[in-house]
């Protein structure tokens, strides 16, 4: 049987969570046999994420919450971000290199996030909030699946 570990943290939607974010996330992930550029790449992926949270789920609102869920289990990590913001309402859309609803973003967050996994599912309901699901393997020869709700 694999062995499982489970990492749960929820913070304020302040932009200042988010080197915090990426240096819990890594620091789990790293119970793993990670590479050093494998856990560089996990540490974009939770930026991105926590960015587009606190960015256009909230709008720049520091009174919300960001939740980040992470999993080891055997070789495997998955990661869940999740907001309870204003959502997206056309993921297909949102995910097209150089979108973004803000003029000063350069719409490649889903674009690194996707590069950088070999899953990714995007769940999001306007109004309701995000999660975005992610997973990477220390053995990165497993094939990409991406999915979006």
């Amino acid at each position: 049987m694999a062995t499982s570990n489970q990492l749960t943290i929820e913070f304020s939607s302040l932009s200042e969570n988010l080197s915090f974010a990426r240096v819990a996330v890594a620091a789990f992930a790293s119970q793993i046999n990670f590479t050093m550029h494998e856990l560089e790449e996990i540490k974009v992926m939770v930026s991105e994420a926590v960015s587009n949270s606190i960015t256009h789920g909230y709008n720049n609102s520091p009174d919300e919450k960001v939740k980040i869920n992470a999993v080891i289990q055997g070789q495997n990590f998955h990661l869940e971000i999740e907001d309870y913001g204003c959502g997206i309402e056309d993921i297909e859309q949102a995910m097209e290199p150089a979108y973004s609803t803000s003029e000063e973003r350069m719409g490649l967050g889903f674009v690194f996030m996707q590069s950088f996994s070999e899953y990714m599912n995007i769940d999001s309901v306007p109004e309701k909030g995000t999660k975005v699901t992610l997973s990477k393997s220390a053995a990165s020869n497993t094939e990409k699946n991406y999915v979006t709700n």
